[in-house]
């Protein structure tokens, strides 16, 4: 149950003393064994109380039951073709979710596994898209402990057995295992991408344990943060006056989660590699076809350490060797038998049965000793095969082979890497963690948000090109369903003179319907969207600033894909992207680069194929030229995009202006002219397209009376707060970039419509506090939306300038603050996203009565940017307080999308969340955001504002072009 307390008390500090005695701390203080003063926590006896998950009200159904049918009708139709539809409100998962989340293992993007703060390993997400939430309990970690005299000897799981299924009678599985650990003076510290669970006298009171999990995700490190793999770092200190033997034992199903491990066809097999690195491989035959992936568990042999390994056992009667007769050996001998190195492959198991694998450290430990024990787990699946589509080798296998087997180089490296692994972390992280003015729940929330890049179903590829199997007769195959696209690829030619776009034909038909929509618009240096790999590595140093730093390995980062989240199964999110990339460009700025180079070319292409629409069960096509798509798919991802078929997103006004706010300030924030150049000729198609949504000719987009931005269920009527603000935003970002590009006509043009959209919006919205939700007449069109500043977020994060007076500014934050933060539980619930101007909150429809955490963060960073810091702290702990802290709901690593004012969540593990890196933006702009050069929209132009896009005007991209050496390193070819 969550605490009365929630709203009575604000904790500010949580120091490891609290948890832990300042003599085991003083014990660990050595070689990073103690856990960091600012960190999440708990005690492994905690209780993982079951969340509460949303539900819509009599109303909110009735207005939704023609779209639940067509979506049940939907779910139903994929299910049939073996497919799982990308939003499917109907299926649960066996596992109900639980307050039970800790630090995901691995870098990103080639697969993961999530381990709860207790021990479990859960959340198993291997193959794209599916992700396994059951933990899979023969997965543990255990200790045995003798001391000399053999008076004092220990056994135990080095989790609490509070687990269902644990304690059954008789039975040769793992309820045979010792489970007595209570776990009352045990507890876990995480701050990602490590964590630290600190045994203080438990399962041996003379025997203090640390375990320290690390996993290489390591900003600017475009190599080493896409390795599956894990370190696990064992201290052992003796306070005891005997000298004790101690053996770590780890256990490993080989499984992918779910019930894998009884699809039979699974093979075991010893290894003994390099530098005193020993271990088991777990080869796993995945079922429907899918790639196999093969598992590592290791550890590494010192003078001190003896390692040995049991390659197979299982968890039933009839198995050969048995989890109980495997824990009595470690219980008498505290080893297994150094004969099994020599076993070679185990017999393929049979369908329905559990095999297992083992891997024992013994030491000895003298009295008042200390010792280290690692192990690594590492799992290697190569090949990424998307339902629809085609195969991909992941971003891993550039530095390590396609092989699977490439899984015991892989816990070699980690075994011999971690500690300058660590030495990297610490260095990112110890500025922020050490800045006093920052709030402590700030700075470690801050950090284990980033949990998502690992565990939201991340895929990074080597490169765009399919892998070599599926180019052949498979790639074929998909020609019949992808009748209909058509991309248009401009070309680069700096030789002078205009160059119109080429359109590529890959089929032999087009969507007459959209021949208007589709144009062809001139420019004078345009780009072919084409991947260069380069084969050089250099060296490995990813010290150099963050947005000038070189890929060490080639400017080749491969192609990157996260999903909105694990409930909505949709890759790279673009409406829900604006916020959440933040976190990327400051972080990973190259893999944000090829995510808007990959939205570029997709805005730039068109789908004729046939869509039914849930909302409305209306009929178009998949994807309008002109139109920035909704994500990039989901069962053929960059090949079938707009997975998303609620609405007929062509038709939503937040996409187009959020990816030219995204563009620019990516262009500003790296100085990347390549970039620029590369992206320009999306960016004018994408702000041409919108004119058609100018039904008055008064400069602004009208909103079309549906859901038709990322409040997908909240209708809008005529100008909004929201897409209007963006809209604004996005004409002065693509003014500044036109002119830093020498576009000097479409500059004017977009500084002309703006004067002019600027007096309609404050016009029609702005009602002396703040601007209205929308300029309708229904019950809701004064609300006040928390999201209101969207574009003036956008404006400061990039370095332009405000897009109102900053009386405005502040005043709406204000007001906002006042009313959607501190009308809801006194602000510790984060900001809710509509609310009455009479206090209460707006309930026109579900989205409109929710805390939406990734908004919350986003008004937060603009509070900070509009020097309102105080009240921009308070209104984002609120969404520490209800999802992270203690007294919360229990929302820790698996962060929803939305919960309601009486806890109930929506759509857990999700993306937007990511945002609160967008306050980390503000609070220290980059250098080029700073000096970036400034441009006066209220200049007067020397064009009317009734001028059109579509005029062609002259530019000077190409001489832009010319001066970047033809784009230089730009990952397009061109011809000079």
């Amino acid at each position: 149950m969550v605490s009365s307390n929630l709203f009575h008390c604000r904790k500010h500090s949580w120091p490891p003393e609290e948890y832990i005695s300042r003599n085991t701390l003083q014990l660990f203080d050595f070689d990073s064994a103690a856990p960091p003063e600012q960190a999440w926590r708990r005690r492994l006896n905690s209780h993982a109380n079951i969340l509460k998950e949303f539900s819509v009200t009599f109303k909110e159904a009735i207005q939704m039951v023609r779209l639940g049918i067509r979506l049940w009708s939907y779910v139903r139709e994929e299910a049939s073709h073996g497919r799982k539809a990308p939003i499917d409100p109907f299926t649960r998962e066996s596992c109900k979710p639980s307050a039970s989340q800790g630090v995901p293992l691995g870098g990103m993007g080639s697969g993961s596994i999530s381990r709860g703060f207790r021990g479990e390993f859960r959340q198993w997400q291997i193959v794209p898209g599916i992700c396994e939430s059951s933990p899979v309990m023969a997965n543990q970690f255990s200790i045995f402990i003798s001391r000399d005299g053999g008076n004092k000897n220990y056994a135990s799981v080095l989790a609490p057995g509070q687990h269902e299924g644990i304690g059954k009678a008789g039975d040769q599985g793992i309820s045979s295992w010792g489970w007595n650990l209570s776990g009352q003076h045990s507890t876990y510290h995480a701050l990602f991408p490590r964590a630290w669970t600190i045994y203080d006298g438990e399962p041996d009171p003379e025997l203090k344990i640390s375990c320290r999990q690390i996993s290489p995700f390591i900003p600017h490190n475009y190599r080493d943060s896409s390795l599956p793999t894990a370190v696990f770092v064992y201290t052992l200190v003796n306070t005891g006056k005997e000298r004790a033997k101690v053996s770590l034992l780890f256990t490993w199903a080989n499984s992918i989660g779910g019930i894998s491990h009884l699809s039979g066809d699974h093979v075991n097999e010893p290894f003994i590699g390099e530098d005193g690195v020993s271990g088991v491989l777990l080869h796993h035959k995945t079922a429907k076809g899918n790639p196999p992936v093969t598992f590592a568990i290791a550890a590494c042999e010192t003078q001190n350490v003896n390692v040995t390994v049991l390659p197979s056992f299982g968890l039933s009667e009839g198995s050969c060797t048995t989890a109980k007769a495997m824990w009595g050996t470690m219980v008498q001998d505290g080893h297994f038998d150094r004969g099994n190195f020599n076993c070679g492959p185990s017999m393929p198991s049979s369908p329905g049965e559990t095999l297992c694998a083992a891997v024992s450290a013994s030491a000895w430990v003298e009295p008042h000793g200390k010792c280290t024990v690692a192990f690594a787990l590492a799992w290697s699946s190569p090949k990424i095969k998307f339902l629809k589509g085609s195969s991909y080798h992941r971003r891993y296998t550039k530095f390590y082979g396609t092989s699977e087997r490439a899984a015991q180089n892989l816990v070699h490296d980690a075994l011999t890497n971690y500690k300058q692994w660590e030495e990297e972390i610490e260095k990112w992280q110890d500025p922020i963690l050490k800045d006093e003015k920052l709030p402590e729940w700030y700075k470690f929330t801050l950090f284990n948000e980033l949990y998502f890049l690992v565990a939201g179903g991340t895929v990074w590829i080597d490169s765009s090109l399919p892998s070599a199997d599926t180019r052949n007769g498979h790639h074929r195959s998909r020609e019949v369903e992808t009748t209909g696209i058509k991309v248009t690829e401009p070309q680069v030619n700096c030789n002078g003179g205009a160059v119109n776009h080429t359109t590529t034909n890959h089929h032999n038909t087009t969507n007459s319907e959209q021949k208007e929509n589709n144009k062809e618009f001139h420019t004078n240096c345009t780009c072919k969207d084409e991947l260069a790999v380069s084969p050089e590595r250099g060296n490995l140093d990813h010290t150099l600033d963050p947005f000038t730093a070189f890929d060490p390995l080639g400017d080749d980062v491969g192609r990157f894909l996260y999903l909105e989240g694990v409930e909505y199964i949709m890759w790279c999110t673009y409406d829900v992207h604006f916020y959440a990339s933040f976190a990327l460009l400051a972080l990973f700025p190259k893999i944000e680069l090829n995510i808007q180079r990959d939205f570029a070319k997709a805005v730039l292409s068109e789908d004729g194929r046939k869509v039914r629409f849930l909302a409305d069960g209306s009929v178009g096509i998949r994807k309008a030229r002109g139109a920035v798509p909704h994500d990039l798919g989901t069962h053929d991802p960059w090949n079938e995009m707009n997975a998303y078929n609620i609405h007929d997103t062509s038709k939503w006004k937040d996409l187009n202006p959020k990816f030219v706010l995204q563009v620019y300030r990516d262009f500003a924030a790296t100085g990347d002219m390549s970039f620029g150049v590369d992206v320009w000729p999306a960016v004018r198609t994408a702000m041409e397209y919108m004119e058609q949504f100018d039904r008055d000719d008064d400069g602004l987009v009208e909103n079309d009376g549906f859901p038709d931005q990322t409040y997908d269920a909240w209708t809008v009527h005529g100008v909004s707060a929201y897409c209007g603000c963006l809209w604004l935003a996005s004409l002065q970002a693509a003014a500044a970039m036109a002119m830093q590009l020498g576009d000097k006509y479409f500059a004017e043009l977009c500084k002309s419509k703006f004067a002019k959209a600027k007096s309609a919006f404050e016009s029609k919205l702005w009602n002396g506090s703040y601007f209205n939700y929308d300029s309708g007449l229904s019950s809701n069109s004064k609300s006040i939306q928390a999201d209101q500043l969207a574009g003036e977020w956008y404006m400061a994060s990039s370095g332009l300038p405000s897009l109102f007076d900053d009386v405005k500014i502040r005043s709406a934050l204000n007001k906002i603050y006042d009313f959607n933060v501190m009308k809801v539980r006194g602000g510790k619930m984060g900001a809710v996203n509509g609310m009455h101007p009479n206090g209460k909150v707006d309930e026109t429809c579900m989205q409109s009565r929710e805390i939406w955490s990734g908004v919350t963060y986003a008004v937060a960073a603009n509070m900070i940017l509009s020097g309102m810091e105080d009240k921009a702290f308070t209104t984002a702990e609120g969404i520490f307080t209800a999802g992270w802290s203690e007294e919360g709901y229990g929302y820790g690593f698996q962060t929803p999308e939305a919960w309601t004012i009486d806890g109930h969540f929506r759509s857990l593990i999700y993306m937007r969340p990511l945002a609160i890196w967008g306050m980390q933006w503000a609070l220290s702009l980059p250098k080029a955001i700073l000096d970036a050069p400034k441009i006066n929209i209220m200049e007067r132009s020397l064009l009317s504002p009734s001028a059109r896009f579509s005029l062609i005007g002259e530019t000077g991209v190409r001489k832009i072009a010319t001066k970047a050496n033809c784009l230089g390193n730009s990952v397009f070819h061109c011809s000079c």
